[in-house]
């Protein structure tokens, strides 16, 4: 089982940094494949076809550890099934499985940059899936526990895999991949240790769990770690170098490195198989067992401002979302250009109140009842994505990102632009489709058995976060959005569309509030939260807190969007009037005057034209 594993994600990382390979590191032809990406793409292929067998397997041998048998017992179909299919874990694996087949079956036909990326996205997906379901679930401080190793798998799969994809990158193109990955491989490696650090203190954090083998484990792959950034300090200082014999001899000592990155995953694959010391767990309330801590006290204003769960991963997000603007910034300010300094305390806003609501007092009473699960929702979708869109950060990626590379090739602003303005961009950003996102997807979740599915588990406390925060992005940035758009849709569209919203978050709430049994699935009265008796009230009371803080941001929509209409008119007003005032000190007729006599020529048309048929007649 630990070699297996050890080759899962050996592969995985490989297949990944292939991916990177052939799509960022080579350069590219107008945004096409080059004869180099190509070949570097067959091999990627052939590497996630033996990560499908792998995955696979592994499906098949922890059936078999289940069951204690043979793994002949474990190919019975139905067992084999009803595991993929009715447990936890076997559901995150069988979706593994299942995207990893579709990357290996999408390959072959794909022959540009940006559906490569779109597939090393669907590939970290698919690695990270089962995280969620791992011994990290069942540790103190879920939300710290898991985010921080799913957090640390992708990190650490950019670092080792990037390396990977330089090895396998032709001979002659080294050197470049290896100035490309320089600053991804910075980013990573800071991100692997610093959740490294929280995710040995989320298993280690009692004085007996260090004299286990786990925690001897976790220490030697942190002196192999410390071993590696070292060996990157100073492939960084030979990079800035820029001499080509340290650069050859660079490239020479990266096997090396690959090598000791290779032992590192193959003890993370070790420590994936071993229990982590748990400490005494005999006395833990169902909240500690469910949620991962105990249950709050009463909610009261203090509380909401003391209390913290760190979701690891959502603060990853966060703060990998502020590094990146701080540094767009940066960039504007060292070439001597502005930024409205509103726009970035606007962005801040949004990101201080997303962290309020996913790991602050909001976030955490958000898991005990569903009153204030309603507030953080309101707060995520409706009230922090107005201060990321007042961010203007697509205007800023774009002013920033690099404008293009040597010859033809197509840099990452280039493919910023080209996502920006396809077809998928102006479906998505299509009034219609922005308000079915943000209001029509509460019918769907509250309303069916997606809602209490989702709450049971750390994947669906994620999926429904960022969902919250990317359908409330949509809809505010179609509506009052001061980024780029693929169309500008008139204003009255606007207002129509946000009296739409309004309506439907109305008739959604009274449905809420109307509901006579429970649609969380059981999973708040599975807590026994001694402070909330009363759950349907609870929930009645979730439903008037989703209307009355729904209705204000759409009302300050609407303000916003009357404001942006008179300005846009007042702007075509005074740009009217210049180009009168131009045409007149020209000597020439303004648009009136050219519009007038346009309309005198169609008469003097007309009239000789009635003229000639009486002629004829």
């Amino acid at each position: 089982m630990i070699l297996n594993q050890g080759a899962f994600y050996l592969l995985a990382f490989a297949s990944i940094g292939a991916f990177l390979s052939a799509s960022l590191f080579i350069p590219n032809n107008e945004g096409a494949l080059t004869s180099s990406g190509l070949a570097v793409k067959k091999a990627a292929s052939l590497l996630a076809t033996l990560w499908f067998l792998t995955s696979f397997v592994g499906a098949i041998l922890r059936v078999s550890e289940i069951l204690g048998g043979s793994i002949t017992d474990a190919l019975d179909a139905t067992t084999l099934t009803s595991y993929l299919t009715q447990t936890s874990l076997g559901k995150s694996m069988f979706f593994q499985i299942v995207v990893i087949a579709l990357v290996v079956i999408s390959l072959p036909l794909i022959k540009r940059v940006l559906p490569l990326i779109v597939l090393t996205g669907m590939s970290l997906l698919a690695l990270i899936a089962p995280i969620f379901q791992s011994h990290a679930a069942a540790n103190g401080s879920h939300a710290l526990a898991v985010g921080s190793l799913v957090t640390h798998v992708i990190a650490l799969t950019l670092w080792v895999g990037g390396l990977f994809g330089i090895l396998i990158a032709p001979k002659e193109l080294r050197i470049k991949a290896l100035y490309r990955f320089s600053s991804l491989a910075l980013w990573a490696a800071t991100a692997v240790v610093v959740s490294g650090i929280a995710t040995a203190w989320t298993r280690l954090n009692e004085k007996s769990a260090w004299n286990t083998q786990y925690a001897y484990v976790v220490i030697a792959k942190a002196i192999l770690t410390v071993a590696l950034l070292a060996m990157g300090y100073a492939n960084r200082k030979t990079l800035a170098s820029r001499d080509e014999m340290r650069l050859q001899e660079l490239l020479r000592l990266i096997g090396v490195e690959a090598m000791v990155m290779a032992t590192v995953v193959l003890m993370g694959s070790w420590l994936s198989q071993i229990q982590p010391p748990l400490g005494d767990t005999s006395n833990l309330s169902p909240a500690e067992i469910i949620v991962g801590m105990k249950t709050p006290p009463p909610p009261s204003l203090i509380n909401l401002l003391k209390l913290y769960n760190p979701d690891a991963l959502m603060i990853a997000l966060l703060v990998t979302a502020v590094a990146l603007y701080i540094k767009g910034v940066s960039i504007l300010k060292s070439r001597g250009d502005s930024w409205p300094v509103g726009r970035t305390i606007a962005f801040a806003t949004g990101i201080a109140l997303i962290d309020f609501a996913t790991s602050g007092g909001l976030g955490v009473y958000a898991l005990f009842s569903f009153e204030y699960h309603m507030m953080a929702h309101m707060l995520l979708g409706m009230i922090a994505p107005i201060g990321l869109v007042l961010g203007a950060p697509i205007t800023l990626a774009l002013r920033t990102l690099p404008q293009s590379r040597e010859g033809s090739e197509r840099g990452v602003r280039a493919f910023a632009l080209t996502a920006l303005h396809s077809r998928y961009s102006v479906i998505l950003n299509h009034p219609i489709t922005a308000l079915a996102l943000f209001d029509g997807s509460l019918f769907v979740l509250y309303f069916t058995n997606l809602f209490g599915n989702l709450m049971g588990n750390h994947a669906g406390h994620l999926f429904m976060n960022i969902h919250f925060i990317l359908a409330g992005f949509l809809f505010f940035h179609v509506i009052i959005g001061v980024d780029p758009n693929p169309r500008k849709y008139p204003h009255i569209v606007r207002i129509v569309i946000l009296f739409g919203a309004m309506s439907l978050h109305a008739f959604f709430s009274i449905a809420l509030m109307s509901e006579s049994t429970l649609i969380d699935g059981g999973y708040y009265g599975s807590l026994k939260t001694s402070w909330l008796p009363d759950l349907l009230h609870d929930q009645a009371m979730g439903g008037t807190i989703g209307w009355s803080m729904g209705e204000i941001p759409i009302l300050l929509a609407l303000v916003a969007t009357f404001i942006l209409w008179v300005r846009d008119d007042k702007r075509e007003t005074v740009r009217i009037d210049r180009n009168e005032a131009r045409l007149a000190a020209m000597g020439e007729p303004d648009e009136l005057a050219q519009y007038n006599a346009y309309l005198n020529t169609l008469q003097q048309r007309d009239l000789r034209q009635g003229n000639q048929n009486g002629e004829n007649k």
